[in-house]
């Protein structure tokens, strides 16, 4: 089997679709709470503390300078807003993920409370019981 024909046949499986199909909703659905964090949910919380915008709070541990040849060196800080903005992010995406796992999981519980039908007996029973009830009569 050649090198290209084992790939075709390694991305042609199901699963791997599925997971293509999974990275690209995923990545999509990242961006929509990226904007539900940052549109949606963290201007009125900032309005609710005083007027604050999250992206903006930052701990400047350099201001920013130019040194002596001309070129602007940038300021370093640590930006803690923007990581609270992402630790939100990160909290509706496992929430949502949970809620997912959770109905996927209830469905598979119904699947198996359904209770199965009995098996019928083996043959050398049902043989036994029709003796025992021909002795009977």
């Amino acid at each position: 089997m050649g090198m290209m024909s084992e790939f075709k046949t390694f991305a042609m499986r199901g699963n791997v679709i599925d997971l293509a199909v999974g990275v690209v909703i995923g990545g999509a659905f990242g961006k929509i709470v990226t904007s539900l964090v940052n549109d949606v949910i963290m201007p009125p919380i900032g309005l609710l503390i005083g007027g604050v915008d999250f992206s903006s709070l930052v701990v400047t541990l350099r201001q920013a300078s130019v040194d002596a040849a001309g070129t602007e060196i940038p300021a370093v800080t640590i930006n803690y807003g923007t990581f609270i903005n992402i630790v939100i992010q990160f909290l509706i995406i496992a929430f949502a993920v949970f809620l997912v796992v959770r109905g996927i999981n209830r469905l598979k519980h119904k699947e198996e409370a359904k209770p199965a039908a009995p098996a019928a007996p083996p043959e050398d029973v049902l043989l036994l019981r029709e003796i025992r009830d021909a002795l009977k009569k």
